[in-house]
């Protein structure tokens, strides 16, 4: 079959004024229609360069091994950058000719939406940490005053902030001190085995040993990040080895939400 060469004198012609269809297409439809435009766009444009190549006997030549086969591939890559790019306004027409609107203006809702939603989850965030205040927690304080002399003098042998300690105790157990979790930590300061036998600690479950032995694992952690507090948290709860692993802290939730916790804590006890 030959082919059928096309002379188009005004292009322009060929794109009929752009309908009014205001409310009739919702921002899914318009994404749908965009896509399929740009697609379309795209299809033009490898049929171009293939055009263009066609004298070369392709990209890669007439006697290049496999070129059949990549220059197909490389054909189709370039058009889909040049179309996702700045592409050659067809896609554009197309899409505008449909929905009476540009392919920027539905960019441009994107962004503020994608915006909008950024900064409601930020302030879903912000209203749930502002809702972890110490009014809503009397009983978990009313718990930890039983603990004030034990917390005093660990701070004072492991040279560890008293507030920093009640802090860590309140976001671990709520100052619970038969508290386990499912990975098996133990009580007021959640002690894992291996940190409590590390630190000397015979019985986890008694309040002063878990405190002295929490507050000695929060000394040498405080010493072995140069008393960069964050740090020293995020090693506590997620281990010293995904904070070398990360170099810093972990881009974890719980870590992240642990240390946002235990720092709220820390700036509004008495």
């Amino acid at each position: 079959m030959n082919s059928l060469d096309l002379k188009i004198t005004k292009p322009e012609a060929h794109f009929k004024k752009p309908l009014v269809n205001e409310g009739k297409y919702t921002n899914t439809d318009k994404k749908k229609l965009a896509k399929a435009s740009k697609e379309f766009e795209s299809m033009l444009t490898t049929m171009m360069i293939k055009s263009m190549t066609k004298t070369t006997d392709g990209l890669f030549g007439k006697d290049n091994y496999g070129g059949d086969v990549l220059d197909v591939l490389f054909e189709t890559e370039m058009a889909n950058f040049i179309t996702q790019a700045k592409g050659m306004g067809i896609a554009d027409k197309i899409y505008n000719n449909i929905t009476g609107e540009s392919l920027a203006s539905l960019s441009k809702l994107d962004n503020n939406n994608s915006l909008r939603r950024d900064v409601k989850i930020k302030r879903v965030e912000n209203e749930s940490i502002n809702k972890k205040n110490i009014s809503t927690n009397d009983k978990a304080i009313k718990r930890l005053e039983k603990y004030k002399d034990i917390i005093e003098e660990a701070a004072k042998k492991y040279n560890v902030d008293e507030k920093l300690i009640k802090s860590v105790i309140l976001t671990e157990s709520s100052a619970k001190a038969e508290v386990k979790s499912k990975a098996n930590a133990k009580g007021l300061m959640q002690l894992m085995d291996s940190t409590a036998t590390a630190m000397g600690v015979k019985n986890p479950w008694d309040p002063k040993e878990n405190i002295h032995g929490g507050t000695k694992y929060l000394s040498k952690l405080l010493n072995l990040y140069s008393g960069n507090k964050d740090k020293a948290l995020a090693a506590y709860n997620a281990g010293m080895g995904n904070v070398k692993k990360y170099n810093g802290i972990p881009p974890f939730k719980e870590t992240l939400n642990y240390i946002e916790r235990v720092n709220f804590y820390l700036n509004n006890l008495d």
